[in-house]
Parts: structure tokens; C-alpha cells; sequence
């Protein structure tokens, strides 16, 4: 299966980006690096303000629809404030705050995707510099040195596998353990975790990591399928008894509905934080940043929570963190992308069954 390239994505819209100079137009607004950066107790009030005047606030991003959903409604509630959302992949997100950038088109107000696509964004100061009054409270790995953008939940990188196929005694304890033939035909992988294919290559030591993943794909086969919820889907139905990447809440969610499927983590394991952003030109500047602080304070985290994913706000506790974890930096992400989007094509993709 060809999957399509997340580094190659990354470069296009890198190229796009490029030309925002000459193409955007000049455009007076409030000035949202300096609203962003103010602190102090009345700051709800003076955005709640703000935003009343201005109505609404729109949102792209790569929650799960119905998660979007639920923070929406409960902002809406608190503060009357209408929430409109479209929701797409990562790499969509990118490109379409890339493009309407470029054109002169400043409809988004939030954006909220993996961290390597708002890094992209940030580099090229299409998103705001943002302080939240939370900041004291989050988990330091969330914080961006130049505060583009913020760490708001975490994706951690789970092996799941069929309760109806596979015992927990067999499951494997090393990724060496996966050379075992009892393993043959019945492994998978998402077609974008690259990163995660660096991470552990990288912490094999480059050159043993690569020679694991060749003797494993030659050995017992990577079946390759586009989508984590796809993907925990076929583990769930036994179309696939054990995939190497999955979201833990990706695998939490449908076990709680009674599905045959449950996660471990080979150690050591890893996490990609995804980020909350606001745009340089929010359209809903007061409305952008009373957002922006909900969904990173204590009440918002907690309906990300209650949905399976892991909180960065250290007032909530991590019920499903299991151990401790290594975080995937998004910066070499981005910068090293391609070296490991060829090796994870060349070992995986092309030999994907």
C-alpha cells in the first residue's frame, strides 16, 4: 500500500509558505501579539468582552469530531460565545491555513494539529506569539520557547492488539521480541508514523535500528493501513491481531464499548504532543485567545480527558499513562523529516503487504 508522504506535505506547503510576503496583503487589526501577552486577573474579563462584540470564534482541527464537539458546546455554555469548527487531517490543516495565507484569506482564528505542522506555521509567523494563564501549570514539554504555539494534549504511541487472538503472556516485552516467526502476517502499522520509526531507530542506534526493521519486515511482514482509528478498528474486528502504533485513546475508547482490543507499551515509549495555536491574524482576536485559554485550563483538558486522551495540565492526573515516556521533538520532525519519511518508505512502505 502507498501511503502519502507527510514530509513531502510539510515541504509543499514549506515552499508555499515561502511566498506569503509577497502575496499577503497588509491588514489593520488589533494588535493580537500584545492582547496575547497580557496577563493579569482581569484578563477573562477584558477577552469576554472583546469576544461578545465580536460573536464567534472558528477553529481548525484534527480532534475527533464529536470531541470537538463537546469542548465547543461546553464554551458556548460558559461564556455564549458560538464555536464554528472544521475538522480535517493534519496535513489538510496545514495546507489550508497555508493557502488562505497566502491568498490574503484570514478566516481561522484557532488552530489545533500535531506539533511538526504548527511548527511549520509558527516558523513562519502565521501563528501569534500566546501566553496563557496556565502556562505555570503545564507540563513543561508542552511550552514552546517562542509560545507560537502550545502543547495540548498527548498522543501517546501504544501497541494494541485482539484479546480474542492474542494472550497477554505472549505479548512481546522488546521490539526484538517481534522477530519472533509467531508473529508473521499478523503485524501493522499507521502509514504516517515516520516519527515514530525514527524514535525508536534512533534510539536503537541508527544503524541497528534500521537492520531491526529490515530483518522484521523481511522475516514477518508490516501490513500498512492510513488512520489510527482505521486501524484500531481492524484490530478490533481481528483483521490485524497486533498493531505497532496506535493512540492509546484510539485503542482506550473501544475497549470501554466492549470491543476485543487492548493496548501495552514496548519501552521505551513514546509520545508526539499535538498544540493549540492562535492566529497572527485572528479575525476574533479576544474570542481566539478566551479559547485558546479554555482549552488549556482545567475544564477543557478535562473533556479531552473524559474522551481517552492525556491531559497536559498537571491539575488533572494521567490515568493512562502507564509509563514514563519520551517525547518525540517536533522540531527534528520537521527539520529531519525526509531522511526518515525515505528509510521509513524504503524499509516500510514499499515492502508493506
Amino acid at each position: 500500500m502507498r501511503r502519502e508522504s507527510r514530509g513531502r506535505g510539510l515541504a509543499a506547503a514549506a515552499l508555499a509558505i515561502a511566498a506569503l510576503a509577497a502575496w499577503a496583503p497588509a491588514r489593520a487589526q488589533t494588535d493580537i501579539t500584545a492582547l496575547a501577552q497580557r496577563a493579569g486577573p482581569d484578563r477573562e474579563a477584558r477577552l469576554l468582552a472583546g469576544a461578545r462584540k465580536e460573536g464567534e470564534v472558528d477553529v481548525y482541527s484534527t480532534l475527533v469530531s464529536e470531541d470537538m464537539a463537546a469542548v465547543a458546546a461546553a464554551f458556548e455554555k460558559k461564556y455564549g460565545i458560538k464555536v464554528k469548527y472544521w475538522r480535517a487531517s493534519s496535513e489538510n490543516v496545514l495546507q489550508r491555513a497555508v493557502t488562505e495565507a497566502k491568498s490574503g484569506r484570514y478566516d481561522v482564528d484557532v488552530i489545533e494539529t500535531n506539533g511538526p505542522e504548527l511548527e511549520a506555521l509558527a516558523r513562519e509567523k502565521i501563528l501569534a506569539r500566546a501566553t496563557t494563564v496556565h502556562e505555570a501549570d503545564l507540563l513543561p514539554q508542552s511550552i514552546r520557547p517562542d509560545r507560537r504555539w502550545t502543547g495540548l494534549r498527548l498522543n501517546m504511541f501504544v501497541q494494541a492488539y485482539n484479546t480474542n487472538l492474542v494472550k497477554p503472556a505472549d505479548l512481546p516485552r522488546t521490539y526484538r521480541d517481534l522477530l519472533d516467526p509467531k508473529w508473521k502476517g499478523k503485524l501493522a502499522i499507521e502509514a504516517d508514523d515516520a516519527d515514530w520509526f525514527a524514535a525508536v531507530v534512533r534510539d536503537m542506534g541508527e544503524t541497528e535500528g534500521l537492520r531491526f526493521f529490515r530483518d522484521l519486515v523481511r522475516t514477518n511482514g508490516i501490513g500498512m493501513r492510513k488512520g489510527h482509528t482505521l486501524l484500531a478498528g481492524l484490530v478490533a474486528s481481528g483483521e490485524i491481531p497486533l498493531a505497532l502504533t496506535l493512540y492509546n485513546h484510539n485503542a482506550e475508547r473501544m475497549k470501554k464499548k466492549g470491543a476485543p482490543i487492548d493496548w501495552f507499551q514496548i519501552q521505551p515509549a513514546y509520545a508526539r504532543v499535538n498544540g493549540v495555536s492562535v492566529a497572527a491574524r485572528s479575525p476574533h482576536p479576544h474570542a481566539a485567545l478566551l479559547l485558546f485559554d479554555y482549552m488549556l485550563g482545567p475544564e477543557g483538558q478535562e473533556i479531552l480527558q473524559k474522551a481517552n486522551y492525556i491531559p497536559i495540565n498537571t491539575k488533572l492526573k494521567n490515568p493512562n499513562t502507564r509509563s514514563s515516556l519520551r517525547f518525540i521533538d517536533p522540531a527534528i520532525t520537521l527539520d529531519s523529516g525526509g531522511k526518515w519519511e525515505k528509510h521509513f518508505d524504503d524499509i516500510i512502505t514499499h515492502q508493506a503487504r
